[in-house]
C-alpha cells in the first residue's frame, strides 16, 4: 500500500479518535451539541463527497471528507439521547441552518461537480457558525479534542492529494480552517489546552 494511503488512514483513525470523544461527552451530557452545526456538519460533507465523486476525485482523498460528514452523523444522534446534551437553538442558529440548505439547494441546481463541492463547503461553514459562536461564548459546553484533533487529522491527509484542484482539496482547506477557529474559540483564554 502507498505511503499515501496509510496517511489517509492515519488521519481517518484521528479523526474518528476526535468524533468518539465528542460523542462520548455528548453522551455524558458535558458537551452539548448545537443541532443545526452538527446536523449540517453531517449533511454538506456527505454532498461534497458525492460531488467530489462525481467529478473523479482521489476515493482515498475523499474518505476524509466522509468521514467529516459521518461523524457528525453520530454527534446528531447523540444529542437525542442525553437530555442534558441539548443546546437551547435561537433566530442565529435557524438563520445560518437556512442559509446553509440555501447553498446545499443551489448545489442541487448547478450541474458543476467542482462549483458543488465549493457550495457543500460553503453549506458547511454557515452550519458552523452557530457552534463557532457557542465555543466562543460557552468554551465549556464544547470538546475540544475533537477540533484539535481534525486539526491533525487534515494536516495528515493534505500530502495525500493528488492533484490540488476544487474537487481534491477545497473540502481538506475548508476543515482545517474551521477546525482552527473552533480550537481558538474554545481555548484562548487558557495557556495550554487539556
Amino acid at each position: 500500500m502507498p505511503f499515501v494511503h496509510w496517511l489517509v488512514i492515519i488521519s481517518a483513525v484521528v479523526s474518528v479518535s476526535g468524533g468518539m470523544a465528542y460523542v462520548r461527552n455528548t453522551l455524558k451530557g458535558t458537551t452539548k451539541p448545537n443541532r443545526v452545526s452538527w446536523f449540517l456538519w453531517a449533511l454538506a460533507p456527505l454532498i461534497g463527497v458525492a460531488a467530489a465523486l462525481s467529478a473523479h476525485a482521489d476515493i482515498w482523498v475523499t474518505s476524509r471528507p466522509f468521514i467529516a460528514g459521518f461523524m457528525p452523523l453520530l454527534v446528531f444522534a447523540a444529542s437525542f439521547v442525553n437530555p442534558q446534551s441539548y443546546w437551547k437553538l435561537t433566530w442565529f442558529d435557524a438563520a445560518c441552518g437556512a442559509l446553509s440548505a440555501a447553498a446545499l439547494i443551489v448545489w442541487g441546481a448547478a450541474h458543476s461537480p467542482e462549483l458543488a463541492v465549493l457550495l457543500a463547503a460553503l453549506g458547511d461553514g454557515f452550519a458552523a457558525l452557530p457552534t463557532i459562536r457557542k465555543a466562543w461564548n460557552f468554551p465549556e459546553t464544547e470538546t475540544g479534542l475533537t477540533y484539535a484533533l481534525g486539526i491533525i487529522s487534515v494536516l495528515l491527509v493534505l500530502p495525500a492529494t493528488p492533484k490540488w484542484d476544487i474537487q481534491n482539496s477545497a473540502f481538506q482547506i475548508y476543515l482545517l480552517v474551521v477546525n482552527i477557529i473552533l480550537v481558538f474559540s474554545i481555548y484562548r483564554k487558557r495557556s495550554w489546552p487539556v
